[in-house]
């Protein structure tokens, strides 16, 4: 961490009540904890809009693993895109549904295009991209 700055924020009476209440919900010790986080948060969504920047995430999806060809299909993309696919868990959740979570990470375009293809595939149940950053530009 660099130099520390301290800076007064302005805020109505009833917002700030929901901040602190947001505070103990999620056990933060200061609010200045809580604000890091929310800036950081910002920044991130920010790189996420930027095609060329470099980010990290995971796309987890749920499939019936009895739809033909789905399993071959998943992971012929994943072959695909193993510049940009770390790492890969599967999980067996019961007779019929598997969970797979994928750790990946490259420009958010490439991204973007690998877990929209995973998640449109017939069979795939529920899928979802949570994208975070690198954090080489995070203080």
């Amino acid at each position: 961490m660099g130099q520390v700055t301290r800076f007064g924020v302005s805020m109505d009476a009833t917002l700030l009540k929901k901040f602190d209440a947001f505070i103990h919900r999620r056990e933060y010790a200061k609010r200045s904890e809580a604000i890091r986080d929310l800036v950081r948060s910002a920044l991130i969504r920010e790189e996420w809009n930027t095609k060329d920047s470099e980010v990290v995430g995971t796309i987890t999806i749920i499939y019936d693993h009895h739809v033909r060809g789905l399993q071959e299909t998943l992971t012929e993309l994943q072959h695909g895109s193993q510049k940009s696919v770390l790492s890969t868990m599967h999980i067996h959740l019961d007779a019929h549904n598997c969970l797979e979570v994928l750790a990946v990470r490259g420009k958010v375009g490439d991204i973007q295009n690998i877990a929209d293809r995973l998640i449109s595939l017939k069979g795939v149940k529920h899928g979802k991209l949570v994208a975070t950053s690198t954090g080489k530009d995070l203080a």
